[in-house]
């Protein structure tokens, strides 16, 4: 009897500490795992999220991203904190990416430069609205449509905002396929949009994908030091892959150690999402300030597509500037569907390739450009 009574009590003391921002949290984490599950939206990274959500608001479990001395705690200050799971994932990241078709053809480089034109106009629309320098930084960096570049300057600068950024990085990554073609339809006209460019696959030699990793590493580092961490991670990954004598640590790299790091990443992101912390006006306005910058990288890149078509008399297919930015390879997708929707004989799959690995490499050299002009204001993090 003493038995059940205690099990009573401690389950009374359970729903008693349940508050109704918990409980709230608690359904919002079974959503994003039914929609990993039945919708089959982004499941690496929305499982460990949304179990991370209802571990992390379930009272007195001890398995919160604050909760001092718990598994996930260890994790969140041991991983994010430090900068390390994002870090680890660049690694990785790096491993997976081909820069053939962008050396092939290095005019795209533009385009991965204008696909972080967004990142700017929004920290100046932060900065407008009253968010402090760091968090409007953090903010900003959501139109990179990259979450560990997210993660790692958040973590720098606004650790408190680390839930909504990251959560919105990753959200608005995985909608691309749904948030870019309206706007790209919008911009051009379905003359522009059917115009065929020459067929790619052009040749880059094994010594040029070698060479580069290591001296676009040193360029770009020597320009903007306070991204080596995130650069040198990239170009790393890439040159294990292209190196072609250690296999076996490039297949680690882009398998087995992206897997174990997206896991811990997730699940520490889900379980810092408090519902006292995270049901605020200042998450939606993260979020929407997130959807005007990636909206804006689009549409930055797709305008200068349409220069450049003017500029080439035709050469250039407008679509091309919408991959400009690091969600990759989902915008590449996304610019040969709306293609060969606007012509069936298209093919920019491959200049849209290179666009997009021009624009993986353009969003660490923005953050890496804002890191620096934080750093020599003197500006550290915000606690809070």
């Amino acid at each position: 009897m003493e038995v059940w009574l205690s099990a009573l009590n401690s389950l009374a003391q359970g729903f008693s500490n349940l508050s109704w921002q918990n409980a709230i949290m608690i359904g919002l984490g079974s959503v994003l795992l039914y929609l990993a599950i039945s919708r089959n939206i982004e499941p690496l990274l929305l499982i460990p999220i949304g179990f991370g959500v209802i571990l992390g608001n379930l009272p007195l479990s001890g398995l919160s991203a604050r909760d001092e001395g718990g598994v996930i705690n260890l994790l969140y200050i041991s991983g994010i904190l430090t900068e390390l799971f994002p870090v680890l994932l660049f690694l990785g990241l790096g491993a997976m990416i081909d820069f053939g078709p962008m050396l092939a053809n290095p005019i795209v480089l533009i385009f991965g430069a204008a696909g972080q034109f967004g990142i700017f106009l929004t920290l100046f629309l932060a900065l407008a609205l009253g968010f402090a320098r760091q968090e409007a930084v953090s903010i900003a960096i959501i139109g990179a449509m990259d979450g560990p570049t997210a993660i790692y300057v958040t973590s720098k600068f606004a650790p408190h905002l680390l839930p909504a950024v990251s959560i919105a990085a990753y959200s608005y990554m995985s909608l691309v396929p749904i948030l870019q073609p309206p706007i790209m339809r919008a911009l051009t006209s379905k003359t522009e949009r059917a115009t065929l460019m020459a067929p790619g696959e052009k040749k880059v030699s094994r010594r040029v994908k070698i060479l580069f990793p290591v001296v676009a590493g040193i360029i770009t580092i020597l320009i903007a030091p306070t991204g080596a961490p995130l650069m040198g991670m990239l170009m790393l990954g890439n040159f294990l892959k292209e190196s072609g004598v250690v296999a076996r640590l490039a297949d680690v790299s882009q398998g087995a150690l992206v897997n174990v790091v997206t896991l811990f990443l997730g699940l520490c992101i889900g379980a810092s999402m408090l519902g006292g912390d995270f049901l605020r006006w200042q998450t939606i306005l993260v979020f929407m300030l997130g959807l005007i910058a990636i909206s804006l990288d689009t549409v930055a890149g797709v305008l200068l597509g349409k220069l450049m078509r003017v500029i080439t008399k035709g050469k250039i297919n407008p679509l091309i500037g919408a991959a400009g930015t690091s969600a990759f390879p989902m915008s590449a997708r996304v610019v040969q569907k709306e293609g060969q929707k606007a012509n069936p004989k298209s093919f920019l799959l491959w200049h849209a390739i290179g666009a997009n690995t021009g624009g993986q490499v353009g969003s660490v050299m923005a953050a890496a450009i804002m890191l620096a002009i934080m750093t020599g204001m003197g500006i550290g993090p915000l606690s809070r």
